[in-house]
């Protein structure tokens, strides 16, 4: 058998050059020195650069966005250890700022790249080339991107109150557990407050559920409003709702009590036939102790103090 190397025909070498132009992937190949030795059809169309413009050019020098240190790294590695390599647009979105193919259809403007980085053996037995393949993931990465905002967006929706906006019952109880679980790490002052509408029968009966739900609403608004952006509120049931205050003493949730409290009175609802209507809140706090058995001690105890709200009165502030 002959150890002659197999030559290919002029045509045969044509035949290669037409398909590596014409691949619907990115190619090019790079020297050691990290000038352009083959930039393909697709490069060319996207880059707005010909191949004979960028034959034999510095690509950093024409590229200048490039991550140059990065990618150095990356080639320097695939020359010393002939291995090749993988980053897929997930590690880093592209290498070329290249326009997506579908700008107006799609939610990308520019195009998501995975790259593959190949080892090219000369004659010699030497890796001297380096072949980059550019793959368009754009398509694909808009879909899982488009997934992973609805699997967010329906995470939120299983854990919102669809008639407040606020966290539902289910949801604010866990984080209950979680906020008396960190006191009993931290020992840092934690306060709950549960309150809910005085008399709030007697605006159904009066005015219609719709006029309740009406002042549900206008009640989650202004808890919104007046809370912080790390307090935790939620509808407990019905017109009950709980706030969760982490890192706050009973004095200073108070001072959050009594101001929610006054800002209430001052609300008018008004309904159909232009009716309207006033209505005032009950509130209860609790601070977290080391003598709370568990999160629903604590609980029940900022149920006691709501309760003792109820039987003074109402429209009032009770410690306990």
């Amino acid at each position: 058998m002959s150890d002659k190397p197999k030559t290919i025909s002029i045509d045969e070498f044509h035949w290669h050059i037409g398909l590596l132009k014409n691949l619907h992937e990115g190619l090019v190949v790079i020297d050691k020195n990290y000038r352009i030795q083959l930039w393909n059809d697709f490069m060319a169309n996207h880059s707005g650069h010909t191949a004979s413009e960028v034959l034999d050019q510095p690509l950093f020098s024409l590229f200048p966005e490039l991550p140059e240190q990065w990618l150095r790294r990356k080639m320097q590695m695939v020359f010393t250890l002939r291995n090749r390599a993988f980053i897929t647009w997930q590690e880093r979105p592209r290498l070329f700022n290249f326009k997506a193919d579908r700008p107006f259809s799609g939610e990308s403007k520019l195009m998501h790249q995975n790259l593959t980085l190949i080892p090219l053996t000369s004659p010699n037995g030497q890796v001297e080339h380096l072949g980059l393949i550019i793959d368009d993931m754009t398509d694909a990465a808009t879909s899982h991107l488009q997934l992973a905002q609805a699997n967010r967006e329906l995470q939120v929706l299983s854990r919102t109150d669809s008639l407040t906006g606020l966290n539902n019952r289910g949801y604010w109880e866990e984080c209950l557990e979680h906020e008396y679980n960190r006191f009993l790490r931290s020992e840092q002052p934690c306060c709950l407050v549960m309150l809910d509408i005085d008399h709030f029968k007697t605006i159904n009966d009066t005015y219609g559920h719709p006029a309740g739900d009406k002042a549900i609403r206008a009640l989650s608004e202004l808890i919104r409003r007046h809370i912080r952006n790390t307090d935790i509120a939620g509808r407990y049931g019905g017109e009950e709702f709980g706030i969760l205050l982490p890192d706050t003493r009973d004095t200073q949730a108070e001072v959050l009590a009594e101001r929610l409290r006054l800002a209430v009175q001052g609300l008018e609802i008004t309904h159909r036939d232009h009716q309207s209507f006033v209505f005032t809140v009950s509130l209860g706090i609790a601070q977290a102790t080391l003598d709370d058995s568990d999160h629903d001690h604590w609980l029940r105890r900022a149920d006691q103090a709501l309760y003792q709200s109820k039987l003074q009165g109402r429209d009032r502030t009770t410690l306990l």
